[in-house]
């Protein structure tokens, strides 16, 4: 689960400096591979000297935080050629100023979310300036089995931050029995057996994550799991929210909503989606640690002897 190869995506702009100083800083902390690559968004075409900016925004994360840096050998013009490069990293960091707003994020979703949708790969959206690293991390669980594997990503992306797990308990059947004038004493009672059943699911749930239970603490709401998630972010002061998406359509998004989308369009904090199908990088070059040396080979001249050692 820890990241290996990190893909910095900017527009060459000052305005997508967070997200690159917060994947360099992640790079540091995981001795992670660390490539930057320009997205040349809503199809603006790539612009006049984009490799030297970008070789200079490179040097720049390099001097400040002392790794090895790479770039891309040329400019990404849509998403399927982001999604093509990013199956040689574990996590893709872009900044939240390039979520375009336009009828087509309305209907098929933000970059973010397409993104992740064909690349299958986690995507950290970055908000906040990346003073220092994260402290407190906030997980929305639903208690499946996917959300044990989204403890498992937040936990190995910072195993120092203390983890509040939180899950927002649904309020639909509550506006069903309302809306069949059941008695309020009845919905009272069920709203009562709703929370304690998802107590007992969170006590659960907690008690089985092996890592650092002490520092674990956990949260229930009510109503929408997206607001609610966003709202207790804010809550709690947790740098980053932590959620999991299904590999869902955009038109199945669109129609029956996203827990993932509604967070990314209402957070004011960072935000890491994971997909629950998310896999390790395919291509082993490109998850090659910083620093790290190629086997040296002697050279031997034909017909003499070679050294024993």
């Amino acid at each position: 689960m820890t990241p290996k190869s990190i893909l910095a995506i900017t527009d060459l702009t000052a305005r997508t400096a967070s997200a690159l100083s917060r994947a360099a800083r992640l790079a540091a902390e995981h001795n992670a591979a660390l490539k930057l690559v320009h997205a040349a968004w809503s199809g603006e075409g790539p612009r006049a000297e984009a490799a030297c900016h970008l070789a200079h925004q490179a040097l720049q994360l390099e001097q400040r935080h002392g790794l090895r840096v790479r770039t891309a050998s040329r400019p990404m013009n849509t998403l399927q050629d982001l999604a093509d490069e990013a199956q040689g990293a574990d996590l893709l960091v872009m900044s939240a100023v390039n979520e375009e707003r336009s009828l087509r994020s309305f209907f098929c979703g933000s970059a973010a979310e397409r993104l992740m949708r064909i690349a299958g790969r986690p995507v950290l959206v970055v908000r906040q300036p990346a003073d220092a690293p994260y402290q407190r991390l906030l997980i929305a669980v639903d208690f499946s089995q996917a959300s044990r594997m989204l403890v498992e990503h937040a936990f190995a992306l910072h195993p120092s931050a203390q983890v509040e797990l939180f899950h927002a308990i649904s309020t639909v059947n509550e506006r069903k029995l309302r809306g069949a004038d059941v008695p309020e004493h009845v919905v009272e009672a069920y709203r009562h057996e709703c929370r304690r059943h998802a107590q007992d699911q969170m006590l659960g749930f907690a008690d089985s994550t092996e890592a650092r239970r002490n520092r674990v603490s956990w949260a229930l709401g009510r109503g929408d799991a997206g607001r609610q998630a966003v709202v207790q972010q804010q809550h709690s002061g947790a740098e980053l929210l932590v959620v999991g998406k299904h590999r869902a359509s955009a038109l199945s998004d669109f129609v029956f909503g996203s827990v993932a989308k509604r967070v990314l369009r209402m957070a004011t904090g960072d935000v890491m989606v994971v997909p629950h199908d998310a896999a390790p990088a395919t291509r082993a070059a490109d998850i090659r640690q910083p620093g790290s040396v190629e086997p040296m080979t002697r050279r031997v001249r034909a017909g003499a002897q070679t050294p024993v050692s």
